[in-house]
Parts: C-alpha cells; structure tokens; sequence
C-alpha cells in the first residue's frame, strides 16, 4: 500500500492516459477517521481538470478504439480487471478500510462484490444477441434495434462504499463501449484510483478512463453541466444530487441519480413467536442499522415494530447495540468503526439531540465513548444509538441520518405498517418480517419502495437492478437496466426492395 499512496501523493488527475498533477498544484491530505491523522495525499482538482479530463475523453469515444471494439474483447478486459481485483484483495481492502473507517472484513467483502460485478456485466453483454429484430410485416423488411454506447460518461461517487459504488457505474459504463471520467469523493478518493491502475493494467485504451480528484462545487459542478458529458451518474444525498439535475438540464444529456433512503424495517409479531425467531429478528435489526456505523444509504434506520413485541424487542436491541465493539476497522475483534469525518459525526449528534427535544426515548448510545486500546481519543466515533417512542413527525424519522442511529416506531395492525414505511419521501428499500408467508408477500408488494427483502435485510445481487422510488432517484445500477443506462437505442430499418412511392405527382412526368 506505501508504493500505491505515494504515487497517489505524486498525481491522481487522469486524462488521456496519463497520471497529471491538479492544474493549480493543489494538494488534499486524506485523514484516518480512526485516529484523524492523515496518511496520503492527493491531488486537489477543479474545474480546469475537470475540461482537460472531459476533453481527454471525447477524443477517446470520438476517435478511439474503445466504442467499436468486439463485445467479446470488451468483456474479456473486463473478466481481467476482476482477475486483478481478487490478486490485489488484501491490499485493496485494507486500503478500503483506512480511507473510510469501515472494518477490514467490510473492506474484503467490499472487494469481492466489486469482482462480482465486472464479472458479471462482461457476462451479461457478452451472452446479448446482436440487436432485436422488429418483425414490420413484410418480407422487403428488415428492421432491427440495437444498442450503442452513450459517449462521454461523468461518474460522481460517494464517500461511503468509494469503490463499490465506482464499479456500479465504472463496469456497465465499459461493456456498453463508453468512455467515463469519474469524480470519487474528495474524503475517500483512494481505491478509485487504485481502480483506474487496474484499468490500466488490464489493457484499457488510452483516454477511455479518466479521474479527478477534488470537490464536488468545483470537479462535480462542472462535470454535470459540461457539454461534452453525454451521461451524467450520481450517488449521494439528495440536495447534492438536485443540484446535479439543475446543472445537467440545460444539455439534455442523460441523468442517472441514485440518492438517499430513509429505510423502514418493518416486524411483526408472528417474526418473533419462537426464541430462534426472535434472536434473527434481533440480530438482523442490528446489521439493518449499524453496519459501517449507519453510513449505508439502504440503511434500517427506521425500525417499525407491533406494539405487542416491542418492549421486549427494544430491551434486547439496546442491550446487544451497547456491545458492539467500535474501534480501528483493522484492529482485532472489531465489530464497528468510526464515522467518516468530523462533520458527519457532528450532523449525527445534531440529530439525536433534535429527536430527544422533539420526545424519543433514549435506550442506548446517544454519545461519543470514552477511548480505549483500539479508539483513539481523536477519532470520530460514535456509539450505536436507539431511539425509542419515536413519531413520523420527527425530523430524526423523516431525514436521512446516516449514522449509527435507529429509530424506533410501532404499529397494531397490518395497513398502518404499510402506512407507515411508506410515509417517507425517499423510496430505496425496506424489509418486512413475518413468519406467515403470505401477510410477507402481501406486505412486501404494497411498499413503494426499490428494493424490499422478506425477513433478510442488505444483501443484493448484480444480476437484480438497484434503485429507488421518489426522491431515492431516477434511474437504476445494476442489472440489465444498469446495463441500458450507459446505452442509446437505435433503430435500423433497412428497406430490401426499394421503389418510388409517388406520393408526388410531379415524379410521373
């Protein structure tokens, strides 16, 4: 990793095959969250990296090999790309979790599901007929729609999954045949280069991968309203990723948003009728909410709960939460690390002591622990925190906290769960538990909600779309959808027996 962070410290603008430093000379140091010390450096960019990055790949798309090279060929780098991830695992994956404070088994996990993710695009647009033949009802026609690449692709990721979110955009982007400058957050920037190394490495074309480290009101602003950006993808929150639509409609190119979530995991009784029932009930609660401390924007962080079991499910929850061990994501036994940054531990506390002034209940957590061998003092951690008596008028219930913080609601019969998971302006995902079957399905088909998983919560599948409804985004990842965001349609139709159709009378003469 001290080869990887020193070239980084040297230069993290790529355009046009080549690692530049920032225009400006700028720098940024990238800080621990586990103790707040920095540990590399990158370069700061703005808007002029941004141009000479945009400019770097048109030329690639408009003049390079990348948009009309075999599909099969495009797979292929793209299976070797996964190849190189799973060689560079260990490293990757602590890098991973150095960057955002998360533990080291996340930041492994994290690097297996980026693999799987290559992998599967370059299966999936390698197994794609050629195009769908259009039957236009005479044998003199031939009509067929086929798929092109979009062209210039502008990928902003966020801070908290830095390169499974990257790979999300960055694999779909490359089996269509596009080229792409991504813009990883400036807090976490690290394994998104790395990335682009690989890419490198791999055989991509010179010019087709781009990156820019720095901020978004500089490197992403300008990348959403460029000209030559025919596709712009975000993840991030919701204020930030309207701004991003606002920036991108006066060119009309294409917008994927993939925004935050305000997700509700709903229990019923029946879940909890057996000790076994209970303690996965329990169990998964946890995980909904307080894996990577609550930075996940599929989050359980709204915990809806029949009034009957909830004292009893409550008491259980807080006692489990105040075990978590938090700590430095590399340290052993580990179970939690810190938050991000300063400014987010800040935004989480604003929150908790919002919702204790509007009535919660506080039945865990709610503070910063002391420190000890494996949390440093300067670190930004921040205890695992459950809310109890909470109300859908609460701003801590409405608004996404992202943090280690869950809330806690009840409900006596089954349309006012419905009502009340669906009572939020985001739409991403949501889980329901319940040992009748039926009431499951039932219940999981009126969530108005992306992703919805009976009596599970957190796992996904490449080959299943990700997104959201309402203010969750427009748009989806993953998927053959994910795969058709970074496509333009086209339809060919060839006439076999051309003849004059004298519409015009002037053509008889």
């Amino acid at each position: 990793m001290a080869d990887r962070t020193e070239r980084q410290a040297q230069a993290t603008v790529h355009a046009g095959g080549a690692w530049l430093e920032a225009v400006s000379g700028a720098t940024r140091e990238i800080l621990d969250p586990a103790d707040a010390r920095p540990f590399a450096v990158v370069a700061e960019g703005d808007e002029k990296d941004a141009e000479r990055a945009v400019a770097a790949a048109r030329q690639a798309f408009d003049h390079g090999p990348w948009p009309h090279t075999p599909v099969a060929e495009r797979a292929a780098l793209l299976r070797r790309v996964a190849d190189l991830l799973v060689r560079d695992r260990e490293e990757l994956g602590l890098l991973e979790s150095r960057d955002a404070g998360k533990t080291l088994e996340e930041g492994r996990i994290d690097i297996d599901c980026v693999a799987d993710a290559f992998r599967y695009f370059a299966d999936l647009v390698a197994a794609e007929a050629p195009g769908r033949v259009v039957d236009a009802g005479s044998p003199d026609i031939h009509s067929v729609v086929v798929h092109e690449p979009v062209g210039v692709c502008a990928l902003i990721t966020p801070w908290n999954y830095p390169l499974l979110q990257a790979s999300w955009k960055i694999a779909p982007a490359l089996a269509a045949g596009n080229t792409f400058v991504v813009k990883p957050s400036e807090i976490t920037p690290l394994t998104t280069v790395a990335l682009i190394e690989l890419l490198i490495e791999a055989g991509l074309p010179e010019g087709v991968a781009g990156i820019v480290t720095g901020p978004g009101h500089t490197v992403g602003a300008r990348l959403a309203e460029h000209p030559d950006v025919d596709l712009v993808s975000f993840t991030g929150g919701l204020v930030s990723g309207v701004k991003v639509a606002q920036a991108a409609a006066p060119t009309v190119k294409k917008v994927a948003l993939e925004l935050g979530g305000k997700n509700p995991n709903v229990v019923f009784a029946d879940a909890c009728a057996t000790d076994e029932g209970f303690d996965t009930a329990v169990d998964q609660a946890l995980n909904a909410a307080f894996i990577h401390s609550g930075q996940v924007c599929s989050a359980g962080a709204r915990l809806i709960v029949e009034e009957s079991v909830k004292d009893r499910f409550v008491a259980e929850l807080a006692r489990r939460a105040q075990r978590i061990r938090l700590g430095r994501g590399t340290a052993d036994g580990v179970e939690c690390g810190p938050l991000v940054s300063a400014q987010q531990r800040e935004k989480v506390e604003a929150y908790v002591a919002s919702a204790l002034a509007e009535g919660a209940v506080l039945a865990c957590g709610g503070k910063r622990p002391a420190p000890a061998e494996t949390r440093p003092e300067s670190g930004y951690f921040y205890e695992p925190t459950v809310l109890d008596a909470c109300h859908r008028e609460m701003k801590v219930v409405r608004e996404e906290v992202f943090g280690p913080v869950l809330t806690v609601e009840t409900f006596r019969t089954e349309d006012e769960a419905v009502l009340l998971a669906n009572d939020t302006e985001y739409g991403l995902a949501g889980a329901v538990w319940s040992a009748d079957a039926g009431r499951a399905r039932r219940v999981a088909g009126r969530l108005r909600h992306g992703t919805v998983w009976i009596n599970d919560f957190h796992p996904y599948l490449p080959q299943a779309e990700w997104g959201g409804f309402g203010k969750s985004g427009t748009g989806r990842e993953l998927g053959p959808a994910g795969l058709a965001e970074y496509r333009e349609a086209k339809h060919v139709y060839q006439n076999l027996a051309p003849k004059p159709v004298r519409w015009f009378a002037g053509g008889t003469d």
